[in-house]
């Protein structure tokens, strides 16, 4: 029965001390799966911000990226190139006597170079012989005038091919750089145009004169004929050698 009472008298001993203690003096316990499962959290949240951040990042260049493609190209040569077309097509607009017209040179043709005519005085055969050889004159120096604008166009040709070339290389987008092309491509096509005009010049004054060449050997065995033909025969006739 003593040890009974000692028991019960230390347990409430024990007892008064645990409810008499403070608050602040109570223990706190560390959960270890519980910590392990907040440090997780937070690295996960961590990363998705993270790939947050790099998606902005990634649409940020895109859009730059498009603004630049969209951007035009600072440096344009089109009218450059256009008013060196319209230099040359002036200088074949302005062709000498016999012009760069169907009806024109038809007309031309069945009036002057048409045949030697038969019935036609020596006169008109001559003044005939001078307006083809005034045509062929004509059509040799508009070839010239023709060439001499082309020459003096090479060097324009060769400065905006630099300008665009450069222009092309330092294009920041898809934009400029077909732009870029496209101005090449222009110029590529006037050139190709000066090429055209220069042989049709040349192939009209060459042309001209081998018309002329063919008139002229027509004309000359029409000369020849005439100058051969057998005139009027003698005939005889009464002839008073004394008056009274």
């Amino acid at each position: 029965m003593k040890t009974v009472r000692h028991l019960a008298a230390v347990s409430a001993v024990v007892l008064s001390l645990v409810f008499a203690a403070p608050a602040s003096a109570q223990f706190v316990v560390f959960d270890p799966t519980n910590y392990a499962q907040n440090v997780l959290t937070a690295a996960n949240t961590l990363q998705q911000i993270n790939n947050q951040i790099t998606g902005l990042q990634n649409q940020a260049r895109m859009l730059i990226n498009q603004a630049r493609n969209l951007a035009s190209l600072p440096y344009s040569s089109l009218q450059t190139i256009q008013q060196s077309i319209a230099q040359t097509q002036q200088l074949l607009n302005q062709a000498q006597r016999i012009a760069y017209d169907v009806q024109q040179i038809d007309q031309a043709f069945s009036t002057q170079y048409g045949g030697a005519n038969m019935a036609a005085s020596s006169a008109a055969l001559i003044d005939g012989a001078r307006q083809r050889w005034q045509n062929s004159v004509a059509g040799f120096q508009d070839a010239l005038r023709v060439q001499a604008g082309i020459v003096q166009g090479v060097e324009t040709a060769r400065s905006e091919a630099s300008a665009l070339i450069s222009s092309s290389q330092s294009a920041e987008g898809a934009l400029q750089a077909s732009q870029a092309g496209n101005q090449l491509l222009a110029l590529q096509s006037k050139q190709l145009a000066d090429v055209t005009a220069l042989l049709a010049s040349q192939g009209r004054a060459q042309s001209l004169e081998m018309a002329r060449q063919a008139e002229a050997q027509e004309q000359a065995r029409e000369q020849m004929r005439r100058f051969i033909a057998p005139g009027q025969g003698y005939q005889a006739g009464h002839v008073s050698m004394f008056h009274n």
